[in-house]
């Protein structure tokens, strides 16, 4: 059982909570929580090692006997030690320390997220899962965007991460990803044509904004169109991950 924070695999995970040149570093990212540790094993996701508690609850407990059957690295830690480690306030006794790698980007997108300056990781996790489950074929990462891999990033996409492809690029990579594939860039705007009102029925990319600046330059640049939500109860602007939501969900109910 590890006791101590100086043990090796304690220390790894803690520095893995930090920032993201510690993530890149180590080439690691943190799960936690029975779901999360279920979603990657289920999605053969590359697993370093997992830590638990002797405090599971049943499903915890069943989880840990499949990581074992699969041959994975699971450790028992002590329980004070895994609340030292855990980002949550409850912690569920369980944490796995995922390889950093990303999924393989469609060869012809037709349905591209790029979260421009979004900075709150609630936010962002959120718009990763929404899109996952909008069947959205990629994400598109630019710089001043929260970084995918934080902790609460991966806790609020909920699986997000294990299916859907997610890359970090500069807005000309960006460019060239968009413009030779044919794809029409939408920036969600407050002032534009209505979602209802616009054809998304053709292969695009949709920008969605920060929550508090909104999207930057060069996302104005690259977009080909602005396209805006009705609002008939005249509040100032929906927040980023309910905003993506409508959005994408729009895309679905044209295309279905």
């Amino acid at each position: 059982m590890i006791s101590s924070s100086q043990n090796p695999r304690a220390k790894l995970v803690k520095s893995l909570a930090g920032r993201p040149k510690e993530r890149r570093k180590a080439g690691a990212f943190l799960a936690e929580g029975v779901r999360l540790v279920e979603e990657a094993l289920t999605m053969g996701w590359p697993i370093r090692f997992v830590l638990h508690t002797d405090e599971l609850n049943e499903r915890g407990r069943a989880l840990v006997g499949k990581l074992k059957v699969a041959g994975l690295e699971v450790e028992e830690v002590a329980t004070s030690l895994m609340s030292s480690l855990s980002e949550t306030e409850t912690s569920q006794g369980v944490l796995a320390v995922l390889e950093l790698s990303q999924l393989t980007f469609p060869g012809s997108p037709d349905f591209i997220l790029i979260p421009d300056q979004i900075r709150d990781p609630g936010n962002l996790g959120t718009l990763l899962r929404t899109a996952a489950a909008a069947s959205v074929q990629a994400v598109l990462l630019p710089p001043e965007t929260a970084d995918a891999f934080a902790p609460k990033v991966v806790r609020a996409g909920m699986g997000a991460h294990f299916r859907l492809p997610i890359h970090g690029m500069g807005w000309g990579e960006i460019e060239q990803v968009c413009k030779p594939a044919g794809l029409r860039v939408f920036l969600a705007a407050m002032e534009g044509p209505s979602c209802w009102e616009t054809d998304l029925h053709p292969p695009l990319a949709l920008i969605i904004g920060g929550e508090a600046q909104g999207a930057s330059e060069q996302a104005m640049r690259l977009a080909d169109a602005s396209v805006s939500i009705p609002m008939p109860g005249g509040v100032e602007s929906l927040n980023a991950g309910v905003a993506g939501a409508v959005l994408l969900f729009e895309v679905v109910r044209q295309r279905s």
